[in-house]
Parts: structure tokens; C-alpha cells; sequence
């Protein structure tokens, strides 16, 4: 069977702004743009899988409208889990490289437990209006599934949470469906769901229902995000490649109990919070600077506060002057390397002399 993801399922990291003490900073656009080429990037690699494995396979990188992978089919007719499943059952699996052992597994597991995706409800396309899905029919291509996620799951994920998913949160809308062995059979029950997806489309593990949860997207500090051709992708080793690195998450709620902030007065509490966990993290308030990082930060949009999620990272990264990243290896905490070179710490600053902070978004101080 296969699932796909939504936005998700996506790091989102936002507008940045520059704290005081010779950071630099990355705007909001910078880090969208690249999470955009990656979504992108995921619909072409997703309609290749298709095309060659054709039905059960790791396809789940077809975009959602929150931008993120796609469907995955289900590689066993007779998989009671699958469908015996109605809204509210939480399924897993174990992951496999072999698209023909992968998800043959699926069993419904306590949703407290880890699992890789949560039913919100059934699709029965023998009811679909005219012959497309009728007995003998074609077996649909990626591209439909996906049309179908979008038309059917999109409304079935928001009637069943109550109107609270965040679509720039944690959790994708997904949708799993027959092989195309069971398809020939006569499989015409899908099933909506939530899933929770890396940014290169990887599913990964979550415990408890989503409507209990804050659907913020953020990692645990310490966590590196790995980089392919200068894009974000998913969390990796700190002493592999990667994009940035999570410093700290913030709770938004703590300091604004009421309506949702502005982006401005969120960029103005974020400022001196991050530069704190900042030199927190890094042991030094000269750290980020010497290190030559860039430190950033997301920002909460209307629909991820109306949907209850209130949390955000901070992060350190590089700026690429192309607009992406540039790769380091290590943990910002101790030595690194970015693009396979030690940092070159720039001069210091002259004594008396004010450097000063620019508005978030805007281009480096030049000489930091």
C-alpha cells in the first residue's frame, strides 16, 4: 500500500532576523525558495518512480497542497489492516529499500505507539461516478492519485480534525491505496490519512493522534538538516553534509497568550530569544561570528495559529550568495567545516565602533 505526504510536511524555516551581536542573518524568501525546489524535485522523482516501478514502490514525493509528497500504494490484496481500517486507526509498517517488501506489513498499532499513518477516512471509488473505476478499468497513474488526494483527502483531514490542520505543520495529508496487483483484483477502497514526511519525502515515525498534538514543524535542538545540491532535505548525522542545524524550539504561546502576533513583533521577540539559545548552544556570544553561521529563524503563519500550533526553530546555518546553503559537516557546538573548509574568522570589530542590526531579511553587514 502507499501513503502520501503533505506539508509538511516540511521544514519551514521563515523570515530571520539579525541579532546584535555580528550574526548574519537569512531571510524568510532564501529558506522558502529552497524548500520550494525540493518540493518540486519531489514531483519529478515521484512520477519516475511510478513509471518504473508501477504501484508499490516509494512514491511518496508527489506534492499535497501544502507542498509535499504523495501517494503510496499497498503491496497486499489481502491486507486486513489496511482494509478493515476506518478513521481514528493508526497503521504501520516496516520500511523497506524493496519496493515488493515494502508496507506488506501494515498492521494497526495503538495510536499511542509509533506508527506512520492515521486514518482520517475511507475513499470507496467502486461509487465514483461513470466507469473510470469501474470492474476492468485502468489502473490510475500517479498523477491521479494525486488529483484524488487533493479533491477527496484535503476536505476528509479537515472535517476530521475539526477544521485545525495546519497545513505548513508537522503532518501531510496522505493517501494510501491498492497495488496494481490489487487493483486487477478488484481493490477499489483507499484510505485518507496524516502522515509525517521529511522534506525529501521520507515517511517517518510519530506517536499519539494529531488532534492531541501541537502540529508545529519543529526538530529537537541538535538536530542537522541534511543538504542535496545546496536544498534542505531530511535530519541526518550532525557529522554528515547538511543544511543547518536546530539550535532551539520556542513557544510562541508563552509570550503572546493571546492573538497571533505580527511577523514583526514575532521577528522582534525572536531577535534577542534566538541570539540567547544562540550563544547558549555555541558556548560563546562570538561563536556564531567567528564560526562565520548565519542564524535564522521560522515565523508563524494565520492558518498554523488558528490550527493551535505555537512553536518555532531557531537555527544556524550558511547563506550560499545563490540563495541556498552551503554545506557544513559537524556540529555547530565544536569544530566544523563549510564546503570542506575550517571558517575563517573575520576581523574583529573595532573597539567603540556600532555595528548596526539590519531589519529581518535584508543583505548582510558587509565584512560579517
Amino acid at each position: 500500500m502507499s501513503s502520501d505526504q503533505p506539508n509538511g510536511a516540511e521544514p519551514q524555516p521563515g523570515n530571520a532576523g539579525q541579532p546584535t551581536k555580528a550574526p548574519r542573518t537569512m531571510s524568510a524568501t532564501t529558506t522558502r525558495r529552497a524548500l520550494a525546489a525540493v518540493a518540486i524535485g519531489a514531483v519529478v522523482a515521484a512520477i519516475a518512480t511510478f513509471a518504473i516501478a508501477g504501484g508499490f514502490e516509494r512514491s511518496e514525493n508527489l506534492p499535497t497542497h501544502s507542498g509535499d509528497p504523495g501517494p503510496q500504494a499497498t503491496a497486499s490484496v489481502e491486507g486486513e489492516a489496511f482494509a478493515s481500517a476506518i478513521a481514528g486507526d493508526c497503521l504501520d509498517w516496516t520500511p523497506s529499500n524493496d519496493p515488493k517488501e515494502d508496507r506488506k506489513d501494515v498492521a494497526k498499532v495503538d495510536c499511542s505507539e509509533e506508527h506512520r499513518f492515521e486514518v482520517a477516512a475511507p475513499l470507496d471509488l467502486s461509487v465514483y461516478p461513470g466507469a473510470e473505476f469501474g470492474p476492468g478499468s485502468r489502473y490510475p497513474g500517479a498523477l491521479r492519485f494525486a488529483e484524488l488526494r487533493d479533491e477527496h483527502c484535503v476536505p476528509a483531514v479537515e472535517t476530521y480534525l475539526g477544521s485545525r490542520f495546519d497545513p505548513y505543520g508537522k503532518f501531510s495529508v496522505g493517501l494510501m491505496f491498492p497495488s496494481e496487483a490489487g487493483w486487477t483484483a478488484g481493490e477499489r477502497t483507499l484510505r485518507c490519512g496524516l502522515q509525517f514526511s521529511g522534506t525529501a519525502g521520507t515517511l517517518l515515525p510519530f506517536s499519539g493522534r494529531v488532534a492531541e498534538q501541537d502540529q508545529s514543524n519543529v526538530w529537537d535542538p541538535g538536530t542537522c538538516i541534511g543538504i542535496n545540491q545546496n536544498v534542505p532535505t531530511d535530519p541526518v548525522d550532525c557529522v554528515q553534509p547538511h543544511a543547518y542545524e536546530v539550535i532551539s524550539v520556542v513557544d510562541l504561546g508563552t509570550q503572546f497568550p493571546g492573538s497571533m502576533p505580527s511577523v514583526e513583533d514575532q521577528d522582534k521577540y525572536l531577535e534577542g530569544v534566538c541570539t540567547q539559545a544562540s550563544n547558549e548552544f555555541l558556548g560563546s556570544a562570538d561563536a556564531l561570528r567567528n564560526k562565520t553561521l548565519t542564524l535564522f529563524w521560522d515565523n508563524l503563519e494565520l492558518d498554523s495559529w488558528l490550527a493551535g500550533s505555537r512553536r518555532i526553530n531557531c537555527s544556524v546555518g550558511k547563506e550560499t550568495d545563490t540563495g541556498g546553503f552551503s554545506t557544513i559537516t559537524g556540529s555547530a557546538k565544536g569544530d566544523i567545516l563549510i564546503n570542506g573548509a575550517a571558517p575563517v574568522p573575520p576581523p574583529p570589530t573595532p573597539e567603540g565602533r556600532s555595528m548596526p542590526t539590519p531589519l529581518p531579511g535584508a543583505a548582510p553587514v558587509p565584512g560579517r
